[in-house]
């Protein structure tokens, strides 16, 4: 079959899940395969049900003796948000992520709107690590669910992220 629009073609359809798998976002994976960003969406919509959050086939593969956890204690760590949209801006995604400050090595992150909830979702996810001081931009959720006396506000104190070069832990560079 002879099919006019890339989209419709079952291997374009595929290499849609994955893309988006392997981290391509709805705009990068539609630039690459010439699809509409709607037909990148309405493909992801439909294998919704299919997907996991869990890499099942790497889990059943793996050999628990051969696992080695290490845990690391963290003193300090950097908190910050940043936020895009789907489809128009009134439909924004935040993203509130924690990095070591001495290594930049992401610790935890947690989605969802900008209200406190989310922020104190990921403050639980660092509980673990021990934290006893943590550097923000002084957003309110910081100020209002941070110990004063473990709460560093100001971008001085962090790592200049607008400048750096990007990383594994953030292999994307943000520009202000």
């Amino acid at each position: 079959m002879d099919y006019s629009y890339n989209g419709l073609l079952p291997d374009v359809k595929g290499r849609i899940i994955d893309m988006a798998l392997n981290g391509s976002g709805i705009r990068d994976t539609a630039r690459v395969l010439r699809v509409s960003p709607n037909t990148v969406i309405d493909e992801l919509k439909k294998k919704e049900s299919c997907l996991e959050p869990v890499n099942r086939k790497l889990l059943e593969a793996l050999d628990p003796d051969g696992v080695v956890v290490d845990i690391q204690r963290v003193e300090d760590a950097e908190l910050d948000e940043m936020w895009s949209y789907v489809r128009h801006k009134g439909n924004q995604r935040w993203l509130w992520h924690a990095i070591g400050h001495a290594t930049g090595k992401v610790l935890a992150y947690a989605f969802g709107d900008r209200k406190d909830a989310v922020f104190l979702e990921l403050k639980e996810l660092l509980e673990p690590f021990g934290i006893t001081r943590f550097y923000t931009d002084g957003q309110g959720a910081y100020e209002r669910h941070l110990p004063s006396e473990q709460h560093v506000a100001g971008k001085r104190a962090s790592m200049p992220f607008a400048t750096a070069k990007p990383t594994k832990a953030f292999p994307w560079r943000i520009t202000c």
